[in-house]
């Protein structure tokens, strides 16, 4: 019991010195934005599909407001959308991913 109890002490002060090496770079999701998606979904729109933008409304509407869809749909891509998964790293698909949640939530205000 002791030593499970050490263990789970371990893991946890692991998790909680080291947070930043799991969290996803907001700057470098903003870059990738900038260069891959921007002209498609400037400010959060969708030039393509007006309903279907980046907006928090929309992307809960589509089922779309979490991180693991958000990366799905950028590595797969979905109609007019590309498939990036074989030009962005999954380091950047998921900056990006977290991105766009984190602009969804601020109203794309910034």
């Amino acid at each position: 019991m002791k030593k499970l109890l050490i263990s789970i002490c371990a893991i946890a002060l692991f998790f909680s010195l080291a947070p930043a090496a799991f969290a996803a770079d907001l700057a470098n999701g903003a870059k990738v934005f900038s260069g891959n998606c921007a002209a498609c979904h400037m400010g959060g729109g969708n030039v393509v599909m007006a309903n279907k933008t980046l907006k928090k409304e929309a992307l809960e509407q589509f089922g779309m407001y979490s991180e693991d869809a958000i990366i799905y749909q950028v590595q797969h891509g979905k109609n007019a959308m590309p498939a990036f998964g074989g030009r962005l790293t999954e380091e950047q698909i998921q900056d990006v991913a977290a991105y766009v949640l984190d602009q969804a939530a601020k109203g794309w205000a910034g």
